[in-house]
């Protein structure tokens, strides 16, 4: 969400014991390097959406035990760490850009001492590689502006505008899961940035989902195995739909070929068919309600009726 700073840490009291807690072999101290990483805050971001604080402290208790990876990889060779501890912390004086005190989200990681991991280690400890952020999803959008969570209720407000002289953005709360953290060359938003995974509510917020997907770039989307699927269901849904639809429109095909062969007896059908078959549902309604309409014109007396007569029967032309 906010820009997640890497810092070089000391080891405390207490903290082996925590460590310890997430490895198979009790470590030494001269085997791990510590880090602190901020890894977000209740400010409004670039996206025009900030966390609550009351989100910041259930984030808290899920970011413990979480893997550090680089550039949101899923790869298990790209986790370089583990957060063992985690705290929010008030930044005295500084408040955020809608007024509130600044709190800020951070996490405590360890990291063998490797051959592997010095180059990493030496880039934290020269101010490189200090820029980071977080995959977390949350249940709760709030609009600022009328309160109506954007997930579940329709909300005319646009994040970024102002009514009546108030800033109109979502406030994240009701956390579901925390992922990862990551470092990363160019964090997407401001300072750093959050991937901010969704949760699938209803159907229709499901454009949202898909625009989410489309726009995720390289560094991808995030899921819980409960989205995935939930993800799934609805594609499932989705295809019923489809098969149904499809069945609908060949019979719908066939009504208008029926009604065209009505109308004009003289041309071949497949004429008729090959027609239809590049026509759209709501072409096929139209073009239907139409020789519908036409049907109860007057038809010309000499016209052939009901099925196509042999070109030599002229027994129609007979008074």
């Amino acid at each position: 969400m906010k820009q997640s700073i890497t810092e070089k840490s000391f080891i405390q009291s207490g903290d082996m014991d925590k460590i310890n807690a997430f490895s198979r072999r009790k470590l030494s101290e001269e085997e791990v390097y510590i880090f602190t990483a901020a890894l977000c805050d209740n400010d409004i971001d670039r996206d025009f959406e900030k966390f609550s604080l009351s989100a910041l402290n259930e984030l808290s208790r899920l970011f413990v035990g979480k893997t550090v990876i680089a550039d949101h990889s899923m790869k298990s060779s790209d986790q370089r760490a583990r957060i063992f501890e985690t705290y929010v912390e008030k930044q005295e004086g500084k408040r955020t850009l809608d007024g509130e005190d600044l709190y800020i989200l951070k996490g405590r990681a360890y990291m063998l001492r490797s051959d592997e991991n010095k180059p990493l280690i030496d880039e934290i400890d020269a101010g490189i590689k200090k820029e980071g952020s977080v995959s977390c999803s949350m249940r709760s959008h709030t609009c600022s502006i009328c309160g109506k969570d954007k997930r579940k209720q329709r909300c005319e407000h646009i994040a970024s505008k102002s009514y009546n002289g108030k800033l109109c953005y979502s406030i994240l709360s009701d956390a579901e899961d925390a992922y990862e953290f990551s470092f990363v060359a160019v964090p997407a938003q401001r300072g750093a940035g959050v991937t901010k995974a969704f949760e699938i509510t209803e159907d229709k917020n499901m454009n949202e989902i898909i625009n989410t997907m489309k726009n995720c770039g390289e560094k991808g989307v995030t899921l819980s195995a409960a989205q995935a699927g939930e993800l799934a269901s609805y594609i499932s849904n989705l295809e019923d739909e489809a098969r149904l639809g499809d069945a609908y429109k060949k019979e719908l095909s066939k009504e208008v070929i029926r009604l065209f062969s009505q109308r004009l007896p003289e041309l071949d059908n497949k004429l008729f068919a090959s027609v239809t078959a590049v026509m759209t549902a709501e072409e096929l309604i139209g073009f239907k309600k139409g020789l519908e309409k036409s049907a109860a014109a007057p038809v010309p007396q000499l016209m052939p009726q009901g099925e196509k007569q042999d070109k030599k029967d002229y027994s129609q032309f007979r008074i």
